[in-house]
């Protein structure tokens, strides 16, 4: 306590017996004994106010015993129940309730894991995901600090997640293995990359990685079906010396929409699992043929060579023209590229009603271009200039990578300084005699609902021969063509409602759907009420959902809905403004691809922890070794603790109860 405090306090019993004597002693002839009391009760009153006032901070220490804990991680995850291993999970758990000496010795803590870690209430084992590393990452973080350790109840078989085999805990980790540990031959599709878009009569290719578990030579047919026909085929073999295969096939888009597949693996001799045999998978084929026009006023090596890149995409159609052609369509086409305009093209500004590429070059009517307020402005002289491209990795529109622009040949324009007036980005920027500016040599540009774009210079046929030296195939360079072209012709215009679902869900896994809204102003509105008509297609039957606000969107989960193909629409109440959508609930189960038990795992998970592998009818073992074993024990823990004597509320009853006595014994000595 301060020397301060000591001294407030001082003054306090002081004043406190000042004014007590005062009132009952001071020039009093006659003493009687009631008033020896009274004084007391007012000194000790006083006293106890003031010493209420001054508030002196009073320290405690206190001594508190810290247990061991023991945390207790039961799997909840449908692969349990898939090994029908439910009543020996629950035996082991109903073990370690009942040992006295567990609880006694440790502060047991109960956890339940699937792709989620909570607090045991009870035992579904309908998880469909499991996340082993993240459920012994969470418990080591609660227990940081602190003297613990691990049971971990489960068959090891994680579906989710970081490898827990890694999984780096300070704690011994005591896996209980439960499920079948019999190792069977398996054969399985371990993972499928497909690309969610194709375009029509275009071919997209699937990946499949196979991988095969057992001692003998094997073979099996890798097939891929769709609307029960099958459109891929490939036999294979396997051995313990060659385990895993990678399958490429190429598969022509037929049909525009989504496209629902199925792979799989056929079965071999003596496997018990064939579930993990087939996966699902869908492609979005897209049908948007984009017709670009090609128009100049005199015929250019560009022109053939921007041809071929274009239509290196058979989505894509290209015409070249010449300016003096009366006969052009202009309707016909998404994209024009407008090569090297004269006065010439002074009409065709007035015609075009989309998206556009002007490239310029020795022969470009600058003083034309000048009037047609592009946004770009450039002084010229009768002077032919090469300029080189520099790369700019800041560019934002679209994704486009450095294909070797800097080592490219020069291309021709005329001389003169470039003023971009309105915003725009720039992909390359000029490079004048070796020396680097930021002049632009491509630049795009958005105004309202427009795009175009303007490439200062000719001779880009130069750029397609030297990619294809350095690369032995055009592919480089028509992809960037690519890209640009896609970028100009893309007129999507941004909805108020964009709903986001998967295409395929796994059976009985939870279906969350998300939307985003927006007003008329493209601002996030969440004043909306946004609900979600499901159809499944073979029964018809509908289910209508709200959806929820959930920070700056709307979501909506859906479970209980059978395997099957359902449509979706979202609307807008009070509002014409509607989603639509499907998606398919498959057969396959994630937890469900398992033959066995992952006892290799689960044993290297408790050596590295300094743990032992224990199985159900050992756990009684398992306990008996925690309560024998002396590194895990009460530890004893000393806290001083400061408060405020005014938090002591008895002090202010006494008060009050010093206060009362003493007036009644004044009232009844008539001293009132």
């Amino acid at each position: 306590m301060e020397s301060i405090t000591i001294i407030y306090i001082v003054l306090a019993v002081l004043i406190s017996v000042a004014i007590a004597f005062f009132q009952y002693f001071y020039k009093v002839n006659r003493t009687p004994k009631v008033h020896i009391i009274l004084f007391s009760l007012k000194a000790l009153s006083l006293f106890l106010i003031g010493l209420l006032l001054i508030n002196p901070k009073i320290t405690t220490l206190e001594t508190e015993n810290i247990k061991p804990v023991l945390s207790v991680l039961v799997d909840n995850s449908l692969s349990t129940q898939f090994f029908k291993e439910e009543q020996n999970v629950k035996n082991v758990l109903s073990e370690i309730q009942k040992e006295e000496a567990i609880q006694d010795k440790f502060d047991v803590q109960y956890f339940s894991f699937d792709k989620e870690v909570s607090v045991l209430d009870t035992l579904s084992f309908s998880g469909v995901q499991t996340n082993i590393s993240k459920a012994i990452t969470a418990v080591n973080e609660l227990n940081k600090g602190k003297v613990s350790t691990t049971i971990l109840v489960t068959d090891g078989n994680q579906t989710q997640g970081n490898d827990y085999e890694f999984t780096t805990s300070t704690n011994k980790i005591f896996p209980i293995i439960v499920g079948d540990t019999t190792q069977y031959q398996d054969i399985q599709i371990a993972q499928l990359n497909v690309n969610k878009y194709s375009y029509l009569q275009n071919k997209f290719p699937v990946e499949a990685l196979l991988y095969y578990e057992g001692k003998d030579k094997v073979n099996a047919t890798f097939s891929i079906l769709q609307n029960g026909q099958k459109v891929f085929s490939k036999q294979l073999e396997f051995s313990p010396n060659n385990p895993a295969q990678t399958v490429t096939a190429n598969l022509l888009s037929k049909t525009k929409g989504l496209q629902y597949y199925a792979a799989s693996i056929s079965k071999i001799s003596n496997e018990k699992n064939t579930k993990n045999n087939y996966k699902s998978f869908s492609v979005e084929v897209l049908d948007e043929q984009t017709k670009v026009l090609l128009l100049g006023s005199f015929l250019h090596p560009d022109l053939g060579a921007l041809k071929k890149a274009i239509e290196s995409n058979k989505q894509r159609k290209v015409d070249i023209s010449l300016i003096y052609d009366k006969n052009i369509k202009f309707d016909d086409y998404q994209l024009y590229v407008l090569y090297q305009p004269t006065s010439y093209f002074k009409n065709v500004f007035d015609k075009i009603n989309s998206n556009y590429l002007i490239i310029t070059g020795t022969k470009t009517d600058w003083n034309f271009i000048n009037r047609q307020n592009l946004g770009v402005q450039k002084k010229v002289i009768n002077q032919k200039e090469e300029y080189s491209a520099l790369y700019n990795a800041d560019f934002l529109p679209f994704l486009q990578e450095n294909i070797g622009f800097d080592h490219f040949p020069p291309l021709q324009d005329k001389f003169g300084e470039v003023q971009l007036k309105n915003e725009a980005q720039n992909l390359l920027y000029q490079k004048f005699a070796g020396v680097e500016t930021t002049q632009p040599l491509l630049s795009t540009f958005e105004e309202n609902d427009k795009k175009y774009a303007m490439l200062f210079g000719e001779g880009i046929w130069k750029w397609r021969a030297s990619s294809f030296l350095k690369e032995q195939n055009f592919e480089s360079f028509d992809s960037f063509i690519g890209n640009l072209v896609q970028y100009l012709a893309s007129n999507k215009k941004r909805k108020r409602l964009e709903v986001t679902s998967e295409r395929l869900y796994p059976a009985n896994a939870p279906i969350t759907i998300s939307a985003f809204y927006v007003d008329k102003n493209y601002q996030f509105d969440n004043r909306a009420n946004l609900e979600i008509t499901l159809t499944n297609k073979e029964t018809k039957e509908q289910k209508k959902l709200p959806f929820s606000l959930v920070n700056n969107s709307y979501q909506v989960s859906v479970e209980g809905l059978m395997s099957g193909e359902y449509t979706y629409k979202v609307s807008v109440a009070n509002q014409n403004i509607t989603s639509n959508g499907q998606f398919k609930i498959t057969d396959y189960q994630i937890e469900e691809q398992f033959t066995n038990a992952n006892q290799k795992k689960l044993q290297a998970l408790a050596s590295k922890t300094n743990g032992v592998v224990f199985y159900p009818n050992t756990i009684n073992q398992l306990l008996q070794d925690l309560v024998n074993d002396k590194t895990y024990y009460t530890t004893q823990k000393s806290i001083t603790k400061e408060q405020n004597l005014i938090d002591w509320k008895w002090i202010l009853f006494l008060v009050v109860a010093f206060l009362s006595i003493e007036w009644f014994i004044r009232k009844y000595y008539g001293k009132i």
